[in-house]
């Protein structure tokens, strides 16, 4: 359909107006584009969402691309063209539009994210419904994500007709091929269902407090095939999925952020007790980290020469039960070292008297 006949009394070329078609529908995209998000702009003033605003961060630059695109496909229907460059316009299009499209998708799935993490924030003292949400919803966010990559790819290359053709040849092999790739990829779909394990059993959850290989971290990210632990020297363990599944680990945080903490001292036999177990009540009762559960004072274990006396105390998480823990090893060191001295851990030697002919001899405790 030829909308534009002349200009100023002259013809004008086909392909001009094929391009003037084209060059409005592009411009006309985005002044569409600019007014829906000068729109959200508006109501994020007035509202103060924080959906708005993540809809805007997330969505204008693959809108921006999309909607110029849609009016172009929409306008090469107005376009004279010979049929063959109709043709390969029009799959180029498609292809181009598919490709933004699954990339809105993507971005809206992050939308629905940052509306989670808001709803769901970590920063709480017992954060444990937020660890399990944050958990399977960053595992079925990645999991979505790679199924639309799959898809997109699939409906880019089925575009072409080669690769129908392939596709067709290939389905007559479905059996054999299911099998080998069966043995190729079993240790990647063992992840994946591993992964699928751990996003609703949970044995570990994102912000988790684990032991593994010998090492204090935190659950940092849960991937389709891996785990990073950020370790307390701010070093990262990376661990296949599977061995969260397969080897036993510590978990500090399962089911509750709150953890004992244990400082143990060797003292001296002569050392009282009373007194320690009114120091450690003193400053706990003193202590912002203390969360005034437990609190006691035990003699654990003697050896030869000392006894081992445990301080138990009880804190909200494990971060603080290690600062209240090093806090009450250093205090009650110094009272000890400042009120009883001689009770500190010492080597006895009794001497008795020799006789005058034996004082050469070396004495053996």
């Amino acid at each position: 359909m030829q909308l534009i006949d002349d200009f100023f009394g002259y013809p004008i070329p086909q392909f001009i107006q094929n391009f003037i078609l084209a060059g409005a529908a592009i411009i006309f995209g985005l002044i569409l584009k600019f007014i829906i998000l000068k729109s959200f702009k508006f109501f994020s003033r007035y509202w103060a969402s924080f959906q708005i605003r993540s809809i805007i961060r997330h969505l204008n630059h693959p809108a921006g691309i999309f909607i110029p695109l849609l009016l172009l496909n929409i306008s090469l229907g107005f376009m004279v063209l010979n049929p063959e460059l109709r043709a390969q316009l029009t799959r180029l299009l498609e292809i181009s539009l598919t490709i933004s499209f699954s990339l809105i998708l993507i971005r809206i799935i992050k939308v629905f994210e940052d509306h989670f993490y808001h709803k769901y924030d970590l920063n709480k003292e017992d954060n444990l419904k937020e660890r399990k949400i944050r958990t399977q919803l960053q595992f079925i966010r990645k999991f979505v994500v790679s199924l639309i990559v799959l898809i997109t790819i699939a409906l880019v290359l089925l575009s072409f007709e080669s690769m129908r053709k392939i596709g067709t040849g290939l389905l007559t092999g479905v059996g054999v091929g299911g099998i080998i790739i069966g043995f190729a990829a079993q240790k990647s779909l063992g992840n994946l269902l591993a992964g699928f394990q751990i996003a609703f059993t949970q044995p570990i959850r994102i912000d988790d407090v684990v032991i593994v290989e010998g090492e204090w971290g935190r659950v940092e990210e849960i991937t389709l095939t891996y785990v990073v632990v950020n370790i307390w020297d701010q070093r990262r363990l990376i661990l296949p999925i599977t061995y969260f599944i397969e080897k036993p680990f510590q978990n500090w945080t399962r089911v509750s952020a709150q953890l004992l903490g244990t400082v143990f001292l060797y003292l001296d036999y002569t050392i009282p007790i009373p007194p320690l177990r009114e120091e450690l009540t003193r400053l706990l009762t003193t202590h912002p980290l203390w969360d005034k559960r437990v609190n006691v004072v035990q003699v654990t274990d003697n050896k030869e020469h000392t006894i081992e006396v445990r301080f138990l105390m009880s804190a909200r998480n494990s971060s603080q039960a290690f600062d209240l823990r090093c806090d009450v090893r250093e205090q009650m060191i110094d009272f000890i070292r400042t009120n009883y001295p001689e009770s500190l851990p010492k080597t006895r030697i009794e001497y008795n008297g020799q006789p005058e002919a034996q004082k050469d001899t070396p004495f053996i405790p």
